[in-house]
């Protein structure tokens, strides 16, 4: 079937239009312009996660950069529809378009993670975390963390989030998100039922171990 011919000024209108809003930082699709200086509705992204997304471990804000992107675009939607609370970020995820969401997601899982820099903690507290973590604790039903984050926490896939070098503060208190109910967006509710296995030392030990590890420099994060 012959396409209808279109009017040559038609044609151009449409790509200029087409042009503008590609370049056009009203249609907000620069995510790296969106992290540094925010939209309406949406303060900058760095200015509680750093400049290039490292996150600020003493205050519990995570680091963005090199997670997978699908996760974080699927973290700012969970805290749109309320399967993850949280006490500042749902209005900020509600301000941005799912083009928006989509375009911090892009830039931050581009950017490399710098090794967090932070005192060492006790050496048993670390040894405790690492068994957690290798081999887990079948006596309470507590699988491996890594059998699921992969090894040394690098993460697998677009659910199970990098977990090496996080701020062990954010760690905490999204472990306690979970076993307090505020948080509910994982695949099957595992990190739900495994939450409430741990006790308040056991988070505090797998969280230190996590923060310590470096990043695998060839880990993917797309």
């Amino acid at each position: 079937m012959k396409q209808p011919r279109r009017q040559p000024l038609a044609c151009a209108a449409s790509l200029a239009v087409a042009a503008i809003l590609m370049v056009s930082p009203a249609a907000a699709q620069d995510g790296a312009a969106i992290a540094a200086n925010g939209v309406s509705g949406a303060p900058a992204c760095a200015s509680c996660h750093g400049t290039q997304g490292e996150g600020n471990a003493e205050s519990g804000f995570p680091r963005l950069a090199g997670l997978n992107a699908a996760y974080l675009v699927h973290q700012l939607a969970s805290f749109v529809d309320g399967t993850r609370k949280n006490d500042i970020m749902p209005p900020i995820a509600k301000a941005l378009t799912p083009e928006q969401r989509q375009a911090v997601a892009d830039f931050y899982a581009g950017q490399k993670v710098a090794s967090a820099t932070a005192e060492k903690p006790d050496a048993k507290l670390l040894a405790r975390g690492a068994a957690l973590a290798i081999t887990g604790d079948w006596s309470h039903g507590v699988p491996a963390c890594g059998q699921c984050h992969g090894p040394a926490g690098q993460g697998v896939g677009t659910a199970f989030p990098r977990l090496a070098g996080q701020g062990a503060t954010y760690i905490e208190n999204e472990i306690a998100a979970w076993k307090d109910g505020k948080r509910g967006n994982d695949p099957l509710h595992l990190m739900s039922g495994i939450a409430h296995k741990l006790s308040d030392d056991e988070v505090k030990a797998v969280a230190a171990y996590y923060a310590g590890l470096h990043v695998a420099k060839d880990s993917p994060h797309d």
